[in-house]
């Protein structure tokens, strides 16, 4: 109990009146006013241990889904694999931009992976990974990308079982809702991730996508009970933020008006934290790589 929040209690109800044993009213006050002020703080703690069952729950319930989108990048990978053995160049391509799918919808959660983060998709400086493949298969028209291949396997295999036995947490994931729409708005507006291969925009819509899903799953129903207003504004900057993606190409896409609307979502979202009792993701865990 050594964390009890006793500010409904005064400092001087916390010690018992001198005269206690000469006035058995007053003491008898100040034991009511200390066991209310404990009872406030039992009620406090356990809506908190609620709501964060109620959040862990959610979280749990976005576990499938986001091990189905591994599932489909992992399977894209070795069709990659597939066509190199068949010196198919275009099956190859064609299998490279299905795997990148299921990982950018689901990199709210994979970001928090770091080591694994830079080995599947670090950019744009890659020597591993999705871009160092993109950077011969798309840039260069070569095939001789077998050992990048077998490693991408690899890693996203090994990301498949750290998703089956990796604790969620609802933290977590809001702290990775918030930095991928960072980096939509901050990296990946400036001329896209995946040049070569001309499939940056694509990369941000499944990212935006995947925001959306993390947010209508996890925190949608807990903002909307206690915040309505809060909760439709977060469902509005989503939908703005995909909207402003539905342009034919890349050079067609309003950066500043994307950047403007991640902002806004990641206020949003830091806003909508302490209602749920978690920390405001800060700036630091918004730029980390």
């Amino acid at each position: 109990m050594k964390d009890l929040d006793t500010s409904a209690v005064g400092a001087s109800d916390l010690v018992a009146p001198s005269l206690a044993a000469a006035d058995p009213p007053a003491a008898g006050r100040w034991l009511a006013r200390l066991l209310s002020g404990l009872a406030l703080g039992c009620t406090v703690l356990a809506a908190m241990a609620s709501q964060a069952e109620l959040l862990d729950a959610a979280a749990e319930r976005y576990r499938p889904l986001m091990a189905e989108e591994i599932d489909h990048s992992l399977a894209g990978a070795r069709a990659l694999r597939d066509a190199l053995i068949a010196n198919d160049l275009e099956a190859a391509q064609q299998a490279w931009i299905a795997a990148r799918v299921g990982w950018e919808r689901a990199e709210v959660f994979t970001s928090g992976f770091t080591e694994l983060d830079r080995e599947i998709d670090a950019w744009p400086n890659a020597v591993t990974g999705f871009h160092a493949i993109e950077a011969k298969l798309f840039g260069a028209q070569l095939m001789d990308i077998q050992p990048e291949t077998d490693a991408l396997i690899f890693h996203l295999t090994d990301l498949r079982v750290k998703i089956r036995d990796t604790r969620l947490t609802a933290q977590g994931l809001l702290n990775g809702a918030a930095k991928l729409a960072y980096e939509v708005g901050e990296s990946k507006a400036d001329g896209g991730e995946s040049r070569f291969s001309g499939t940056s925009l694509d990369d941000m819509r499944n990212n935006a996508d995947g925001i959306e899903t993390v947010f209508r799953i996890v925190f949608a129903a807990e903002i909307e009970a206690r915040d309505p207003g809060l909760a439709d504004a977060l469902r509005a900057k989503i939908d703005r933020l995909r909207s402003l993606l539905r342009v034919p190409g890349l050079g067609n896409l309003d950066s500043s008006k994307l950047r403007a609307e991640s902002e806004e979502l990641i206020i949003a979202l830091q806003t909508a934290a302490p209602l749920l009792g978690l920390k405001r993701p800060s700036l630091q865990d918004l730029v980390q790589q």
